[in-house]
């Protein structure tokens, strides 16, 4: 059994704790045990606030859905059935969850939209083929700049001003390093409504960067 609070090294240099087995997990969970508990919430929180934020409109209202996402958990564990992971059940009480939420503050397309959002697009050439390391993220990127604080900031901006859909599904993917698998089963969208949410809202966060580069003498 891998130990929980064990980290690996995830895609773009990031560490993501090593969690336990779904079932040692859900165990856990049914038991009461606040080790269990804190162990999810050290590993999924964050990312979970990141997810809520694309629905609502602060990040106040973001933590306020995470909060009620975990205490849905709570109450509902054992309701699971094992027919998905663990965290793509919660991420979908945390989706749904953001989604009633967001209704409050804002009327939301249909996320079944067979044409999302429109937007720009990208020359395919640009995204790493199938056979080659991190499929269908950028072929090039400029590695000096990744940790510049500035470029991080156009980068949230350019997140910030996508429609929600887009905005959602290019943080699962980009940011949380999320596979289309897990994604569509989070959200409950068919493959093709992921890919197309994907690629426009990468679009458009590339033609910020490109702009960005042109203009400080970077190169994207």
């Amino acid at each position: 059994m891998v130990r929980a609070g064990s980290a690996e090294r995830a895609r773009g240099g990031r560490f993501r704790e090593v969690l336990p087995a779904d079932e040692v997990l859900v165990a856990g969970l049914r038991s009461g045990d606040e080790a269990t508990f804190v162990s999810l919430l050290d590993a999924w929180s964050g990312s979970m606030i990141r997810l809520a934020r694309g629905f609502v409109s602060t990040d106040a209202s973001a933590e306020e859905v995470v909060q009620d996402t975990w205490l849905a958990v709570i109450r509902g564990i054992d309701g699971f059935r094992g027919t998905a992971s663990l965290r793509t059940w919660v991420y979908r009480i945390l989706v749904n969850t953001a989604k009633k939420r967001g209704v409050k503050e804002k009327r939301t397309v249909p996320w079944t939209s067979v044409d999302p959002d429109g937007g720009p697009t990208v020359d395919p050439s640009r995204f790493r083929g199938a056979d080659e390391g991190f499929p269908g993220h950028w072929r090039e990127f400029p590695e000096p700049w990744v940790l510049d604080g500035e470029l991080r900031q156009v980068v949230g901006r350019a997140l910030d001003d996508l429609p929600e859909r887009q905005r959602v599904v290019v943080v699962l993917r980009d940011v949380e390093g999320r596979t289309s698998e897990e994604v569509c089963a989070m959200l409950e969208i068919s493959p093709a409504n992921q890919r197309v949410l994907l690629h426009r809202g990468r679009a458009a966060v590339r033609a910020c960067l490109e702009t960005y580069f042109a203009t400080s003498g970077g190169t994207a």
